[in-house]
């Protein structure tokens, strides 16, 4: 592994970035300068009370934040914003007008937008509906759907009134969904009747009856239409009933947001199901909200005009990370299908023609672009992206080299790594850090994150293998597993 870097960032583009202008303002809050990623960085863990109230004070969260911002600092037990009382959907939803919110497409059979003033109203009737049918503040409500404008306007009402938002793909497997969803009890359930995939429309309607059937909480199915037979769907399926029909009643009107406490759950993810049944992992709506800002605003430098992509389904926590988006004002793209349908070029395609500025994929879809020999930069024009980002795991050197030899020269591309555990980032891209073959940037800010050896010893930089670890406490630890005493 040679030390040259396959880019470099231009000069002044750490100083000239969002994270850049953050620095300077920590430096104030700190007294003293801190005037690269580094210092930052180091500050972020030594004051981590400082550094989580300054981002919530720059990225202009919405509600009261109170005067204690670290109450207890214990891994787990740690209580961060104990006083401090937001609603989650009131920081996504603050933007309005007619500028795109959500785009969509869904290979070559959908494509459509859905505009911020569009996505209030959907909210609002979906808010409306819910309430009626009986959803409150620590309900679960549970969603089989495609990557669609409705999944992100249906979580924002599920948000809105404190309820909780849990989702997978309909690709899933009855066992795998029961599995997951049996645990959680939800109120209601919204599925979807079909989706498309490699050029085919697959319906299902009997999955869909087989789940409905056996998740006996759920007192109304809600069946939102893709590309299915709506009809069939909603008659075959017990307690079901069509989204039109169903938010028919409620006019939109402005949304009403409850403020919760800063620990109050947001969303129920899933462990792997490697070892029994998937563990129901309970994320708080501060927590996951000030990470995604910090992720959102100062690693990637996103804000209003931005139109931010990965390729994610509603079974992966990327997309939890990539709908999130909408609070710093940027248009949030989303794809439903197979990336390589019609051919590999279906997703340039949608960043050319949409003009993406953030393209985020996995390491095996630029593995399986290299394999194939498909090269995006001789056939589109991605002058418009500022970064490509890569996860679901390492990016091999080989995939390194292909992506500044035939996606794109002069775009940065960072290799990042999370998890379900953290619904975010632990390491991620760095802005004015160079590009190294093999190597990712940077650890998140406010993250204390190292590499331990088998007998808990750090191990320093070209140390060898080990485990990765977050010494510190963090607003997005996960509040625990569901049921669990």
């Amino acid at each position: 592994m040679t030390d040259e870097p396959l880019w470099r960032a231009p000069t002044g583009t750490f100083e000239m970035s969002p994270m850049g202008a953050f620095a300077q303002a920590a430096s104030a809050r700190a007294g003293r300068p801190l005037p690269d990623f580094a210092a930052l960085q180091a500050w972020s863990i030594s004051d981590r009370a400082g550094f989580w109230s300054l981002l919530w004070d720059r990225c202009g969260v919405i509600g009261h934040k109170g005067e204690t911002v670290l109450a207890h600092d214990a891994m787990p037990g740690a209580v961060f914003f104990p006083d401090a009382r937001l609603n989650f959907a009131e920081n996504l939803l603050r933007s309005t007008g007619p500028g795109d919110a959500l785009v969509m497409r869904a290979e070559d059979v959908v494509d459509r937008r859905l505009s911020h003033d569009a996505l209030h109203a959907l909210v609002s009737r979906l808010q409306q509906a819910l309430i009626a049918a009986g959803v409150g503040p620590g309900d679960r409500v549970a969603a089989m759907l495609p990557n669609m404008p409705e999944a992100v306007a249906a979580m924002l009402a599920v948000a809105s009134i404190g309820a909780v938002w849990s989702s997978c793909s309909p690709d899933f497997g009855v066992r795998g969904v029961l599995d997951r969803f049996g645990q959680i009890e939800p109120t209601v359930f919204l599925a979807t009747d079909g989706y498309v995939y490699a050029g085919k429309r697959i319906d299902v309607t009997d999955k869909v009856v087989e789940i409905a059937t056996a998740l006996s909480t759920a007192t109304t199915v809600v069946i939102v239409p893709l590309t299915g037979d709506l009809a069939r769907t909603v008659d075959s399926v017990p307690r079901a009933v069509a989204l039109a029909t169903w938010i028919e009643p409620f006019p939109a009107r402005p949304v009403a947001f409850t403020r919760l406490p800063f620990d109050h759950p947001l969303y129920i993810l899933f462990s792997s199901g490697t070892t029994g049944v998937p563990k129901c992992i309970v994320h708080s709506a501060g927590g996951t909200l000030l990470q995604h800002l910090k992720e959102h605003a100062l690693h990637v430098g996103a804000g209003p005009g931005d139109r931010l992509f990965y390729f994610t389904t509603l079974g992966w926590m990327m997309w939890n990370w990539l709908v999130s988006g909408l609070a710093v004002g940027a248009t949030v793209m989303l794809y439903d299908g197979s990336p390589f349908h019609p051919g590999p070029s279906v997703l340039w395609d949608y960043a050319q023609a949409e003009r993406f500025t953030l393209f985020g994929t996995s390491a095996k879809y630029i593995d399986t672009l290299r394999k194939d020999g498909y090269r995006p930069i001789d056939r589109h024009d991605l002058s418009s992206v500022r970064l490509i980002t890569s996860t679901g795991s390492p990016l091999a050197p080989e995939g390194f080299r292909y992506a500044f030899d035939a996606i794109a020269r002069d775009i940065p591309l960072a290799s990042i790594s999370g998890g379900t555990d953290i619904v975010s980032c632990f390491v991620l891209g760095v802005p004015g850090h160079p590009v190294r073959i093999g190597e990712i940037q940077g650890a998140g800010l406010g993250m204390a994150v190292e590499v331990w050896d088998e007998d808990g010893q750090p191990i320093g930089p070209g140390g060898g293998k080990g485990e990765l670890v977050c010494t510190r406490a963090f607003p997005s630890m996960p509040i625990g597993f569901l049921n669990d005493p």
